[in-house]
Order: structure tokens, then C-alpha cells, then sequence
């Protein structure tokens, strides 16, 4: 589990006045941490092109060159001319020793990006567009000096420098950021990062539902309730999931007769040894207000998803405190709007996801959100996490009433809701990225199995 933050300036400064390290130094740790990258991963005499702005990042870039002359093949690509202090002073230090500047851009064997950095609010003019717009063409291995130039620059690694970035983790730059690498500024992370509330979960964080004790029964490890309906097959596919993920027990809740596994009971009541409840997964219509009012007359701990962010008793169902609901961004809006927090489009709150999520925990505090995407934000009061494990591969009918089924079985396992979200998406994602077909033909009975297999 990683630390996230929204600007690292204030570390930075941090490091100037605590611990009298100077801008200096920092950029040459920066410049040394692309430099030792190029090195151990290309082989001398390797073309090198850094495309360099006016700014601090360009003066990364212009250091970068500066350590691998000699050894590279290396020049600059001056975007701008240098204007910042330290970007005048690197561009000295280069051009004493002879680096050499190139006038135009081409194919070579690294590209490096340092056009410009987290500073940047602005838009590109259409010169820098048309250098940005080469730059994504050239046939070469691609590198982002601390972030993708305002982000459209598409990197096979971004070598950010310090600390993380939130705002390399919004779905729409998934496919800019590559690989993500932070490099140190001259101290440790532990020494240059100060606490967060938001957090990057890695796949060593999943903690798996094992059976230690020996002298077990079914009845230890709960009974997930969930209500079917209309689309029976995506309740069917969400207890099938909590089976997997060790619920003893999985009953489907309704009122049709449908054909169900054989491991799965069905009942037209809540049975008495529930221990929580999932609701909405293929729910559809089938239930009217006063059968949901009876499915929900209890204080069990509830997943839920899909169908409930269209019900008029939403908003009674975010009254209870142990909840866990798990919108994707349309149903995200449409519940921004019915809680009155505000009326937003999806492309709006894709732009700006960590900041309405903050705004639903202030109103929702109890509540524990799972926001799904590319980059799945899990969160509950002032904890933050963010999933950044997820795959085309999941962007598949019935992927979700998996994710659902598992954070349920978790749930009727006695895990606390938060624990349960963030353990349920870092299996849904990581038995995904295990999927060793194409990406394409993933199917949820796929993920169940891999699932199996953690």
C-alpha cells in the first residue's frame, strides 16, 4: 500500500527546510534516477532524444542528457527555451560538455517526455500540440519524466519523481501513464512522503478468506441472502461468486420459479442464520417497496449494486451503517443527483472522480463506496483507496455481479465493510489479470475460476 497525493511542491519545500537539501540536489537525484534507468535497461550507444520545455521538468530532461552523454547517443529537443532558473543552469551544465541539440524529431530507441510537469494548468498551443502529436508517432520506447506531459503523451514507463501522483490514477490517463516507477529525490520515501489519506493498494494486500481451523462447518463462514429477480442469471452469478469465496451458505431470495446449481437453496424469505444481504444484482422490477422494506427489515450488513441505484428507497437503503455499495460512473451520477450533492455529466465526473467521491463520503460517512473503472476507487469517511489493478479484460456483462457475489461472501463471513471491498476488488482484479486466454473472451464463469485459484 502506497501513499497519494495530490501535489508533492510541499515536499519538496519539505526537504529544503528540514532536511537542508537544496532544489539542486533534488533535480540531480531525479535527473540520476533516468539516467540509471536508460542505463540498465538499453545498451550503450543507444539513440537517446529528451524533448525538453522551458520549465523544471525540462530541466529534468536537460540533466538526464547531460548524465548519459558520452555512453548515448544522446541530444535535446528543445520544445522551449529555457526559462526557469534551474532550466537555464542545467541547459549551462549540458551544452559545457558538449550535448548536443537536435532540430527536429525522429525515430530512435528512447523517447524521453519532459515537456512539462504537475505545474502545468494550461492547454498547448499549436506548436507544442504538433510536437506532442510527433512525439506520440515516433517509433521508439517511451518515457514520461515524472508525468505524461498534461497527459497526452502516451509513455511505456513514467519515472515519477518522489512520491505518487493522484492524478496518474483517473481512468481517462490509464492508457498515458505506462508502467509507474518512483524514483527517490535524495532520501528514502519513508523520510520524503508525510501521511495521506489516500492510498495505492497493491496486489500484495489482498488478504484471502483461508480456513485455518481444522473444526469447521458451513455455518462459521456465513450465509449470504441475495434478492433475484427479473434477471435471475446475474443473482445466479453473484451467489455462485460468494460460494467461491467461501460463504457456507448462499441463498437466493424471490418469488419465480427458476432453475438455480444445485449449490445454491432459494427461498421467498430471508432465512433466519443470515449474516448479510445482497441486493440488486438482476433485480430489475420483481420486487414492489413492500416486499424490498421486508427483504431489508434487519440490521445485516448489505452489497449493493446495479438495479438499487434506480429504486425510489435508495435513499433509505444509504441510511444503513453497514453498507457497501458499488456503482459504476453513470450509476455514480445518477446517485450524486438523487442525494443532492449535484447534477453532473460522466464525462464531468471522470475529469474530477476523486473529488466527487470525497464530496458523497462527507454526506455518506458510514457508507463504503466502491467506484468501479480502470482505476477502482474504494472509500469510506476519510479513507481512501484506489484499486489501479483493473483490465479491459473485466469490461464484460456480468463482471460486476461477480465483484458483488464476492464482496457479499466477505461480508456474511464477518469481515468489516471496508476490509471486505478492498479484499473483494483486489481478487476480482488480480484473478483477471491471472486470466491467461485473451482479453477479450474473459468471462465471469473465468474469474469465478480464477478465483479458485488465488
Amino acid at each position: 500500500m502506497q501513499n497519494l497525493f495530490d501535489e508533492v511542491a510541499s515536499l519538496d519545500a519539505r526537504c529544503y527546510k528540514e532536511f537542508a537539501l537544496s532544489e539542486d540536489i533534488l533535480m540531480e537525484h531525479a535527473a540520476n534516477g533516468m539516467a540509471e534507468y536508460v542505463r540498465n535497461k538499453f545498451p550503450k550507444n543507444s539513440r537517446v532524444i529528451i524533448v525538453c520545455g522551458s520549465g523544471n521538468n525540462g530541466a529534468d530532461g536537460i540533466a538526464c542528457a547531460r548524465l548519459l552523454h558520452i555512453d548515448f547517443d544522446v541530444s535535446i529537443f528543445y520544445a522551449k527555451e529555457p526559462k526557469s532558473k534551474m532550466a537555464i543552469l542545467q541547459d549551462k551544465r549540458a551544452k559545457s560538455i558538449g550535448v548536443k541539440e537536435c532540430k527536429k524529431l525522429e525515430d530512435c530507441d528512447v523517447l524521453v517526455d519532459a515537456l512539462v510537469g504537475t505545474g502545468f494548468k494550461g492547454s498547448f498551443d499549436d506548436k507544442l500540440k504538433k510536437v506532442m502529436s510527433k512525439m506520440n508517432s515516433i517509433n521508439a520506447f517511451k518515457i514520461a519524466c515524472d508525468v505524461p506531459s498534461a497527459y497526452q503523451f502516451r509513455a511505456d514507463i513514467t519515472l515519477t519523481m518522489g512520491a505518487l501522483k493522484k492524478s496518474m490514477f483517473l481512468d481517462e490517463v490509464k492508457d498515458a501513464v505506462g508502467e509507474i516507477k518512483v524514483l527517490d529525490l535524495g532520501v528514502a520515501r519513508e523520510i520524503y512522503e508525510k501521511p495521506s489519506n489516500w492510498k495505492l493498494l497493491d496486489l500484495d494486500d489482498l488478504k484471502l478468506p483461508l480456513r485455518e481451523k481444522k473444526d469447521s462447518h458451513k455455518g462459521r463462514f456465513g450465509h449470504l441472502a441475495l434478492a433475484y429477480g427479473d434477471k435471475s442469471g446475474a443473482s445466479i452469478m453473484s451467489g455462485l461468486s460468494a460460494l467461491k469465496f467461501g460463504s457456507g451458505l448462499v441463498t437466493l431470495v424471490g418469488f419465480k420459479d427458476i432453475d438455480i446449481p444445485p449449490s445454491i437453496m432459494s427461498s421467498h424469505v430471508v432465512p433466519k442464520n443470515t449474516t448479510a444481504l445482497a441486493l440488486g444484482m438482476g433485480l430489475g422490477s420483481e420486487f414492489s417497496d413492500k416486499e424490498l422494506a421486508k427483504f431489508l427489515d434487519n440490521k445485516l450488513p448489505i452489497i449493493g449494486d446495479a438495479d438499487i441505484f434506480n429504486m425510489s428507497i435508495v435513499l433509505e437503503i444509504l441510511k444503513r451503517k453497514n453498507l457497501v455499495i458499488t456503482p459504476h460512473a453513470k450509476e455514480f451520477v445518477s446517485l450524486l443527483k438523487i442525494s443532492n450533492i449535484t447534477d453532473i455529466s460522466v464525462a464531468e465526473l471522470q475529469k474530477k472522480r476523486f473529488k466527487y467521491t470525497e464530496e458523497f463520503c462527507k454526506k455518506f460517512p458510514h457508507v463504503t463506496l466502491v467506484l468501479k473503472g480502470a482505476n477502482v476507487i474504494i472509500a469510506k469517511n476519510d479513507k481512501f483507496y484506489i484499486n489501479p489493478h483493473g483490465t479491459s479484460a473485466l469490461a464484460k456483462a456480468g463482471s460486476g455481479d461477480v465483484l458483488s457475489g464476492l464482496v457479499g461472501s466477505l461480508l456474511a463471513q464477518g469481515y468489516e465493510c471496508l476490509d471486505a471491498a478492498i479484499n473483494a476488488s483486489l481478487a476480482h482484479t488480480k484473478s483477471a489479470l491471472n486470466y491467461n486466454g485473451a482479453d477479450f473472451s474473459l468471462t465471469p464463469d473465468d474469474l469465478m475460476q480464477g478465483i479458485c485459484k488465488l
